[in-house]
């Protein structure tokens, strides 16, 4: 009989006041008794709402069905018949806007907790279940992965199921991309990001680091190398800037700057590591995003008394999430709504001494159909912050559209690509952030899975 609870099983956590202190993941997973009893309220629906948000097709009834019987194992083999990272999507997926929204049980109470399952389950197999093991037959055929973010890597790891020979070719000096530099290790322990990656690699998926293609290879190199195909994940890593007076000022950072030196650099754990990062007494960070969240929470706890993050309209206008918002608060994070940065200040060695911002008050609606945020007149004020982070978007890196020929692109940085994922370049398949702009690991994940079956179409066509 499905447990009727209106309500969801409760995640347990670290109490605020301990974890803003420390980098240790904030959400502590649920027991075995606590997975069955949340699985045990799904109703099993016939026609499953729930994968209509989910971006990978993950067969959602069919792995809780699974967990409510105790059959652990069995629920972790149906996720991964279309999910190459659950451990991931368990902790980072922005559920509550996709596959429970669509969730019968929050008619009337809370949706089913799809992502604290699928947590679960993932980490459950990390503990207790046997090693993968595949039986893969080589189709002759190689295909080189650009990035090696969540888009990349379930591109990579489907067309390794079907038998080609994948090369994935990263920047950095470690694979990953955004789950490594960009997500904080208390919302996404780097450990766990690295273990999905030696899953992929035991299907035969080569990853090669420090490869800035582009540079070391053009894409049109890869092609006269015995690539048949390029898929293009790279993500958005350039820094946006409000272009204010004071940017050039030591003790600015990008968010994309400051959460890389956190978190695939370690500063947090100076002196073990060589990347120290000083925050001071007070820091500022500009956006309201999922970005801005952790780069404050990152703040407080290197050591800053006072956070605040400064965005320019209301709470609810705000596009983090609401979990991310609600852990931040209790964290000790002040939050400065309505409020625009005018410049930043600073002394005479050039170091920030503090921000002038202006109040706002919401006008008509924008383009993005929220309401346009306008400077209330004479409303400057200013507050005294050591460092300010601006979090307030990223765009494609140049580096690939300036070197490919024959590809295009938006006048903002995206490659343009048809809904299956190819580019204005025969062969070459681009998805994820490099296509969109900033979005979440899901829809880059999605993307990577249709990129993987239209060029598996392609190659078998030629």
């Amino acid at each position: 009989m499905p447990n009727m609870s209106l309500n969801k099983v409760e995640m347990p956590v670290q109490e605020p006041n301990v974890r803003n202190c420390n980098f240790s993941e904030v959400a502590l997973g649920y027991t075995e008794e606590m997975a069955i009893e949340e699985a045990q309220r799904c109703l099993n629906c016939k026609h499953k709402p729930c994968m209509q948000g989910c971006p990978v097709n993950v067969k959602i009834p069919e792995f809780i069905h699974f967990v409510a019987e105790g059959d652990f194992e069995s629920a972790y083999n149906k996720i991964k018949e279309t999910n190459a990272l659950p451990a991931v999507c368990g902790r980072v997926c922005p559920q509550e806007n996709q596959c429970e929204k669509h969730c019968v049980r929050a008619i009337k109470g809370d949706s089913v907790g799809i992502g604290r399952i699928e947590r679960f389950v993932a980490d459950w197999y990390m503990k207790n279940g046997k090693k993968e093991s595949f039986d893969i037959t080589p189709n002759g055929h190689k295909v080189a992965v650009v990035g090696s973010g969540p888009s990349s890597l379930t591109c990579a790891g489907d067309l390794a199921k079907l038998g080609y020979d994948v090369t994935v070719l990263e920047a950095f000096h470690t694979a990953g991309g955004v789950l490594m530099y960009g997500i904080p290790e208390f919302r996404l322990p780097k450990a766990i990001v690295q273990k999905e990656i030696e899953t992929l690699k035991g299907l035969g998926v080569k990853i090669e680091t420090n490869m800035v293609v582009g540079k070391i290879f053009s894409v049109d190199e890869l092609f006269e190398n015995g690539y048949e195909a390029v898929y293009i994940g790279t993500g958005a890593g350039l820094p946006s800037f409000m272009k204010i007076e004071g940017e050039n000022l030591n003790g600015v950072y990008s968010a994309n700057e400051f959460l890389t030196r956190i978190n695939l650099m370690r500063a947090y754990d100076f002196p073990n590591t060589d990347t120290p990062i000083a925050v001071g007494k007070s820091v500022a960070v500009v956006g309201g995003g999922n970005v801005a969240m952790d780069a404050a929470r990152c703040a407080k706890r290197l050591g800053a008394e006072n956070v605040y993050i400064v965005y320019r309209r209301s709470e609810e206008e705000m596009p983090a999430r609401l979990e991310e918002v609600h852990h931040a608060k209790e964290e000790g994070i002040e939050f400065l709504m309505l409020t625009n940065p005018n410049k930043i200040l600073g002394n005479d060695e050039g170091y920030v001494t503090g921000m002038e911002v202006i109040s706002m008050e919401l006008g008509e609606a924008d383009a993005s159909g929220r309401r346009r945020p306008v400077a209330i007149k004479d409303s400057e004020h200013i507050i005294d912050v050591e460092t300010v982070v601006i979090a307030i978007g990223q765009s494609p890196n140049p580096l690939i559209r300036s070197t490919t020929k024959g590809l295009d692109t938006h006048s903002w940085g995206g490659i343009i690509t048809d809904d299956n994922g190819a580019t204005s370049r025969e062969g070459v398949y681009a998805g994820g952030d490099a296509v969109t702009g900033a979005a979440t690991v899901i829809l880059a994940m999605g993307a990577g899975k249709t990129a993987a079956k239209a060029i598996d179409e392609y190659i078998k066509s030629k």
